[in-house]
């Protein structure tokens, strides 16, 4: 499998993506609502994805696609790319530049390449498995933090509250509690680059899709990271659980979170 092609279409399609993004953040545009009032879907999130299937079906006309404005193409392919045309539309939507465009490629469900461009801050986060994470080209690892009483937290919440044994706001407020920094950036995809190169030591957030993960997840993990559902499972791009560490607090963020 020689993947020097998918990952130079990748490479150039995702950072041609974001400049499209950048070019209509202070624009005009049309903003609707997906299944909630605040789940919000705006006409650059539209062209961004079709501009990024029309960019990669030219190149690889076989290859299925799982995007969140337009949904599955040829889903019985092998290959697919995983596709968020805008993580953090909502940001976006109101002129909040943490944003960023998504794109991953699985093979049968393993996802081998991941990009995450955020326009704002000129920022591309790649990661090729087996060969490591990088930030605008320079290599980038998880942080070193071991005491999870001095870790710096980051989580998102669901437009709709999954039914769990325990509710996401408990979870939240017990942490909290501790007196622990928590953040919520409105992008899971910028959440799992930002512990990738070690600004947050953790990540955890429920009901999230392939399109918010796929490619943020391998970034972790080729950073030296850990990626699991909240049962300690790997990472797959079904899970709707997800946990994102330093590897060496996996334990202790599952401890803190559940306990």
């Amino acid at each position: 499998m020689d993947l020097s092609l998918m990952r130079s279409v990748l490479l150039e399609v995702v950072k041609a993506a974001g400049a499209l993004v950048k070019a209509g953040f202070d624009t005009e545009y049309e903003i609707s609502h997906k299944d909630g009032i605040n789940n919000l879907v705006t006409e650059i999130d539209k062209a961004s994805e079709r501009f990024i299937v029309d960019t990669l079906k030219s190149s690889f006309p076989d290859h299925g696609f799982i995007g969140e404005e337009f949904g599955n193409t040829n889903e019985t392919a092998d290959f697919k790319w995983v596709i968020d045309p805008i993580d953090g539309t909502v940001n976006f939507a109101h002129k909040v530049p943490l944003c960023c465009v998504s794109i991953a490629l699985a093979y049968k469900e393993e996802v081998l390449l991941g990009a995450v461009y955020n326009p704002m801050m000129d920022e591309l986060f790649f990661a090729e498995k087996g060969k490591g994470a990088t930030l605008n080209g320079k290599p980038i690892r998880v942080s070193q933090k071991t005491d999870i009483n001095t870790a710096f937290l980051v989580t998102g919440f669901p437009y709709h509250f999954p039914d769990t044994k325990i509710h996401p706001l408990e979870i939240f407020t017990k942490v909290v509690s501790k007196g622990l920094p928590v953040r919520r950036l409105g992008s899971a995809a910028l959440d799992l680059c930002w512990v990738a190169c070690g600004r947050f030591d953790a990540f955890w957030e429920y009901n999230l899709q392939p399109w918010d993960i796929a490619a943020g997840y391998l970034i972790v993990e080729e950073a030296g990271g850990r990626v699991t559902d909240f049962n300690r499972a790997a990472y797959t791009i079904r899970d709707k659980e997800t946990l994102a560490t330093n590897a060496v607090l996996h334990e202790a963020m599952l401890h803190l979170l559940f306990s």
